[in-house]
């Protein structure tokens, strides 16, 4: 039943809450969708076999006459294992585009993901997976063999994971978790731009804005925020796989790249500990914390984008930025039932202070302008940058930081970011020789100018001031 087209997805998308009579039941099974009716029962008994050879596998691993994934889907062909061809349509039915039925491609990835993982040398030595048996033979299913199909499933994965809608989430994220069992998928999964599409989702939960339904306060930012429609499970679930691929941080330098360059994987993580929607949630935030605080290796091929070497460090002082010292000073202060969080949030609160003690108060500011959540403080005073205007230049002499602020400014849905981006853009332009004409070329007084009318007074304020600054060209003669 599975053509070009795939299914009808009529079936899918009737609501869990619909309940048919049997003559409408009739009517869709009979005239108008048998195709996704029959798809819909096909792949649920696949899951229903798949789940049971797993369950037997787990049970009675030391006994060769119970059936695995890989006697029933692998089998021998010339002296090598290959798959059975009947896992295509699998496949197939993923790539269907807005076409496709939701369930039915749910299922497909969920079964396809075990059929695999069979294939996976970091699998095979957890159960019997990974031999076939022939005739007497046993063969080890080689990793190549799965290793462009299981390529294909994970990058479909990201794709879905691109969309900022919680949607997908529902749609992918029950396979994700099982390939995260994976080394292979995981190293696959970064490649892919997984692990900015996830620290996008958990971004998600606090950059939505409304002012017309129930909003939560932020402890630090002193803004509202709009939960956004994830669930807790799925926060959960999104930050569990986060967790997971902070493991390959020792081993990989793409996956420590990926973590420094995704846009925001820290602070997400941080944002996720301080909202706090349950306990849990909490505990593996800190543990994924943790797990990049503690990176130890020293790898010249790992550079953050300000040109830093990508380790434990860095990721602490990125967690400075964040204001994270101040949020495990209040969590030590707090009863937790789980010992787990007891002890993280002691590891943590140790590194972090020793970090901050080896930081310079430039590496301070440039940590907190690059984790985009900028508080009031000594670091956006007059003395700061008096001296520290030299430092705005950058290692590669273009002028990172202001560029960040100024993408700040454009970007950021934290009225008091902006003041406070804007603000250090009218000191930069004071006390940096040339700074006029450098943030007129970057396109800051446009930008700024059109703020002059902003809703937030405050803006209002820093944003008149900052083209005033703009319009100085002798600050010698103003008192």
């Amino acid at each position: 039943v599975s053509g070009p087209s795939g299914p009808s997805p009529r079936v899918s998308r009737l609501s869990n809450e619909t309940v048919l009579s049997v003559e409408k039941s009739k009517h869709l099974l009979y005239e108008d969708d048998t195709d996704g009716v029959v798809t819909h029962y096909v792949v649920y008994k696949l899951q229903e076999i798949i789940l049971c050879l797993v369950d037997q596998q787990r049970n009675h691993e030391s006994n060769s006459n119970v059936g695995t994934i890989s006697s029933t889907f692998y089998q021998i062909r010339e002296n090598e294992c290959a798959l059975i061809d009947e896992w295509r349509p699998l496949m197939r039915v993923l790539h269907l585009g807005g076409n496709g039925d939701a369930f039915t491609q749910r299922g497909s990835a969920f079964c396809l993901a075990h059929i695999l993982m069979a294939g996976c040398s970091s699998q095979q030595g957890v159960t019997r997976n990974g031999i076939v048996m022939h005739n007497d033979r046993r063969m080890k299913i080689g990793f190549s063999v799965v290793e462009e199909p299981l390529q294909a499933l994970v990058s479909w994965i990201a794709s879905q994971l691109q969309s900022s809608a919680s949607t997908p989430l529902t749609l992918v994220i029950p396979t994700l978790r099982e390939l995260m069992k994976l080394s292979e998928a995981r190293i696959f999964f970064a490649r892919f731009g997984g692990i900015g599409y996830l620290s996008k989702h958990l971004r998600n939960i606090h950059t939505e804005k409304s002012s017309n339904q129930t909003s939560l306060k932020h402890p630090r930012k002193g803004g509202k925020v709009q939960p956004s429609s994830p669930t807790v499970q799925q926060l959960y679930e999104l930050c569990y796989c986060l967790w997971i691929m902070t493991f390959e941080c020792n081993n990989s330098s793409m996956v420590r790249n990926n973590f420094a360059r995704s846009q925001g994987a820290v602070h997400s993580l941080v944002d996720l500990v301080i909202i706090a929607p349950r306990e849990k949630v909490i505990r593996v935030a800190l543990s994924a914390l943790r797990n990049l605080a503690l990176t130890t290796v020293q790898d010249v091929d790992s550079v953050s984008p300000r040109g830093k070497i990508v380790n434990g460090s860095s990721f602490l002082s990125e967690m400075v930025g964040c204001g994270f010292l101040r949020v495990v000073e209040n969590l030590k202060q707090r009863q937790w039932s789980d010992p787990d969080i007891v002890d993280d949030i002691v590891v943590l609160h140790a590194l972090l202070i020793e970090n901050y003690k080896d930081m310079s108060r430039w590496d301070m500011y440039e940590t907190e302008v690059a984790s985009g959540m900028l508080t009031w403080g000594i670091l956006h005073k007059n003395d700061f940058f008096k001296a520290n205007f030299k430092n705005f230049e950058g290692p590669n002499s273009d002028f990172a930081t202001v560029k960040m602020l100024i993408k700040l400014v454009s970007s950021s849905v934290d009225d008091d970011v902006i003041a406070i981006a804007i603000n250090d853009i009218g000191q930069f332009v004071q006390y940096y020789p040339n700074g006029r004409a450098i943030s007129r070329r970057l396109g800051a007084k446009n930008l700024i100018m059109n703020l002059i009318e902003h809703d937030n007074p405050e803006v209002q304020l820093h944003a008149l001031q900052c083209v005033s600054k703009m319009m100085v060209q002798n600050w010698q003669f103003l008192s």
